[in-house]
């Protein structure tokens, strides 16, 4: 129930369940529906394909409303709260009696509202357990090297577009595509390394009231030896379980063969219940993902086509400019711990002190500082 009953808002500016758009066609928006960002435009070469990720969603494509934190939790968010912002230093590994180094603004920058929400949601609101994985997240992203990893070593794993951050989901999450059936490396640490770069490339791109990804996996023509063994399997659940909680909105699963059906049933026990209510398997795409944000092989009408050589250093390029706008608006809030997401993103949401809101600073501000 806290998954459903305990969302977080920042403060009054988040929208409310009042504030929810009313359905309508997915492909057309109301002349009177402003849009807060520009229309979702891409590049499209001479034969009229889009080769780049989108950059918005669709005008109505708005995030779900997120429910009032109830009293007690705000009490539970106020004391885990003042915890973290005790932290001087992080053990450098996972080891017992492990070496410390001293707590970094990237530290301070990735202790946000809603991530101290997200882990307290995921520990049932438990303060102790959650500042306990907060901290050991904050080694893992160390041990791990995750911020260290750079556009050029990932690149050979993407060279044939296995996995993909094309368009988003009809609640504007950025779609993470994962095809299999590209495969083109074999099992290594970089093909996790891979993964959760791409997973922090989805968390980059997420609007002000957005905290979730839509994964959209599609098995079509892939092959057993392609797909990732069990243990593999388990260490990808257990990474994102463990460090990025709270963060999957939607997987949509299709086109499943017999032994890939035989490799969900053999991890289910590892698959957390709550993560198993938002996995979807063999619906309509387009249930969920307006048809131009959905790429034709997926049943879309979004004629796209993955080129390596422009795809890679435009996605990288978009993201790089949305750090650093996140970050310069972090800095000039005062670098605090437990600032607003939806501030940080360029959202209407003021930060912690009151001084600004986040569409003081818009997209691209950063860039000419």
């Amino acid at each position: 129930m806290a998954e459903k009953n305990a969302l977080s808002t920042s403060d009054a500016s988040q929208p409310t369940p009042a504030d929810k758009p009313v359905e309508h066609d997915p492909e057309k928006t109301p002349a009177s529906e402003p849009a807060s960002k520009p229309a979702a435009a891409a590049p499209i070469d001479l034969n009229g394909r889009v080769t780049t990720p989108l950059p918005y969603p669709l005008p109505h494509c708005q995030p779900e409303p997120q429910p009032t934190v109830a009293e007690e939790h705000a009490k539970k968010y106020d004391e885990l709260l003042a915890t973290v912002s005790t932290w001087t230093t992080v053990p450098k590994t996972s080891g017992r009696n492990a070496e410390t180094e001293p707590l970094t603004d990237a530290d301070r920058l990735w202790l946000t509202r809603e991530c101290l929400l997200r882990y307290l949601r995921a520990t049932k609101w438990n303060v102790p357990e959650a500042a306990r994985r907060l901290l050991a997240t904050l080694t893992w992203r160390r041990e791990y090297g995750l911020l260290n990893f750079t556009p050029e070593y990932i690149s050979p794993e993407n060279e044939t577009g296995k996995q993909m951050i094309v368009g988003f989901d009809n609640d504007a999450r950025p779609c993470l595509y994962l095809n299999p059936s590209k495969q083109n490396t074999d099992v290594s640490d970089r093909q996790l390394h891979h993964l959760f770069y791409m997973m922090e490339r989805v968390i980059d791109l997420m609007g002000p009231g957005q905290e979730t990804t839509a994964l959209l996996i599609n098995f079509k023509e892939t092959s057993s030896r392609k797909n990732p063994g069990v243990m593999q399997g388990k260490q990808t659940l257990n990474i994102l379980q463990g460090h990025y909680p709270e963060r999957l909105g939607r997987a949509l699963i299709s086109e499943l063969p017999w032994y890939v059906t035989t490799f969900f049933k053999l991890i289910s026990p590892f698959i957390d219940p709550v993560t198993k209510t938002k996995m979807k398997f063999n619906e309509p795409l387009t249930d969920h993902v307006p048809t131009s944000h959905l790429v034709k092989h997926c049943g879309g009408k979004l004629d796209f086509e993955y080129d390596h050589s422009i795809y890679w250093p435009a996605l990288n390029a978009l993201c790089e400019a949305r750090r650093r706008d996140y970050t310069v608006r972090w800095e000039k809030a005062g670098k605090k711990i437990g600032e607003s997401e939806s501030y940080l993103r360029g959202g209407e949401a003021k930060c912690l002190s009151g001084e600004y809101a986040g569409t003081d600073f818009p997209e691209g501000f950063a860039q000419t500082k």
